[in-house]
């Protein structure tokens, strides 16, 4: 297997080498030349197999440079019960008939981001270890991906980690945790900005070859490839759990800003697995939604991205929107690169009707509908659910079809919001034991401003 970038380099690398790489050096994404595809049979043959089998043999379709036992036994360290609470690890939690929650959170971040940077860890220390080199990696959160990486890189050999958040708009229990980290290879920057700020400065530093050689620079955001591709194990898990023949098909809604956990969905659709609809759920930030109905994709300045209760979610410029538009436009580089060096752009209408063919439709969510979502799944079925879930349940209401199961990807744990929780419901959520007062403890985070240069600096003078 061999990737390309988006963006018309066709130069074609493996896996080991993208895998700490980041962007590619035309600044656009990694790709894999085609998407391997998944047969009958071989899906009959994965119905018996644990998660951490599937994985293997899903990774094993991309990866070919890492010998296969070497795959195998770092596949079964990172997805154990242990780790993430249940021998199943993404099981489907039922509402009603048809309807089904698919529990990705309870990794130790409490968060969907666990399910990849758990494995990306692992591969970064492999790969590393076996190069004899160390990695710088520079990310941008919202919220759960900078928890998730730092728990994932923590102590890890060869691994430095500057993660970037936009300073004040994460939940107070997201920033504990990240902030809350003594590890001295994690380095949290607070940036006096929104989300797409941090990411802008990640995607510069990144485009500046001369200094990503010099120290080494990676990424742990979902436009690293890898990441993107464990996140789609869970979507043939989910269809797996949720089917029992190979004809039938499943739908699936996912709480949506960057747009990487839905696009490893449509990396599984385009492998073969029977999906018939890929529902993306937006909050007020509503970029992705507005593109999926008009064909149009406009991106918000800081001044218009709103600061919302589910602020994961609070984007306005989807980094991985670039590889479906890849696919989309027959992977022309050269006009996804024209399109993507505008703040906006507008498919032409042949295009736009294209969409359908890959399964997309979307909506998008309000303060008060999640409020009253989560109100509603608590009363009707007893099920706590996060901000982000109920922006992707009240959205799947719209796209329901009798005879076609709806998958909800859980994106995280209740706790992590619990002010918007209270106003729902009147309770405290329940906290996983050890994290009751995880606000209280010391915090280790240095607050910065909207400038590439003085993180460059920053991280010049703490490697």
């Amino acid at each position: 297997m061999r990737y390309v970038s988006t963006r018309g380099d066709r130069t074609e690398r493996r896996f080991c080498d993208i895998l700490l790489e980041g962007l590619a050096p035309d600044g656009g994404l990694y790709m894999p030349v085609s998407y391997p595809q998944v047969d009958d049979a071989t899906l009959t043959k994965w119905r018996g197999l644990s998660y951490a089998e599937l994985a293997f043999e899903i990774l094993s379709l991309y990866i070919d440079d890492i010998p296969a036992e070497d795959l195998r036994a770092l596949v079964n360290r990172t997805y154990t019960e242990k780790v993430f609470g249940t021998p199943e690890i993404t099981p489907l939690k039922t509402l009603e008939p048809g309807l089904a929650l698919e529990a990705l959170s309870n990794g130790p971040t409490l968060a969907f981001k666990d399910m990849a940077m758990q494995l990306l860890g692992g591969l970064f220390e492999y790969e590393l270890g076996r190069r004899g080199e160390t990695l710088n990696i520079l990310g941008a959160t919202s919220g759960d991906t900078g928890s998730a990486a730092e728990y994932a890189m923590r102590g890890k050999a060869g691994v430095n980690v500057f993660m970037l958040s936009p300073h004040g708009r994460m939940s107070p229990f997201q920033q504990a945790q990240m902030f809350s980290l003594q590890d001295a290879n994690i380095h949290n920057i607070a940036v006096t900005g929104v989300f797409d700020d941090c990411q802008d400065i990640v995607k510069a530093v990144s485009n500046d070859l001369d200094f990503k050689r010099k120290y080494k620079i990676g990424t742990v955001n979902s436009i690293n490839w890898a990441r993107l591709l464990a996140q789609v194990v869970y979507y043939f898990a989910g269809w797996l759990q949720a089917t029992k023949t190979n004809d039938e098909k499943v739908a699936f809604t996912v709480p949506s800003g960057n747009f990487g956990n839905v696009c490893a969905g449509h990396v599984a659709r385009m492998m073969g697995l029977p999906i018939e609809k890929l529902v993306v759920a937006t909050n007020e930030n509503d970029v992705l939604d507005e593109f999926f109905r008009t064909g149009h994709y406009r991106v918000r300045g800081a001044a218009d991205t709103f600061e919302t209760s589910s602020p994961s979610m609070d984007i306005s410029k989807a980094s991985n929107f670039e590889r479906f538009v890849f696919d989309l436009l027959g992977r022309d580089g050269a006009r996804v690169k024209a399109l993507f060096g505008n703040a906006e752009f507008k498919l032409t209408e042949a295009e736009h009707a294209h969409i359908a063919q890959f399964g997309f439709v979307s909506g998008a969510s309000t303060h008060a509908d999640r409020v009253s979502t989560i109100r509603w799944c608590y009363e009707a079925f007893g099920q706590l659910i996060d901000t982000h879930t109920a922006d992707g349940l009240k959205v799947a209401l719209q796209y329901r079809q009798a005879d076609v199961p709806m998958l909800v990807l859980e994106t995280a744990l209740p706790a992590k919001f619990a002010s918007t929780i209270v106003e729902a419901l009147g309770i405290e959520p329940p906290r996983p034991a050890g994290l009751e007062h995880i606000e209280s403890l010391p915090k280790r985070v240095t607050v910065m401003p909207v400038d590439a240069g003085a993180i460059k600096d920053f991280i010049a003078s703490h490697v």
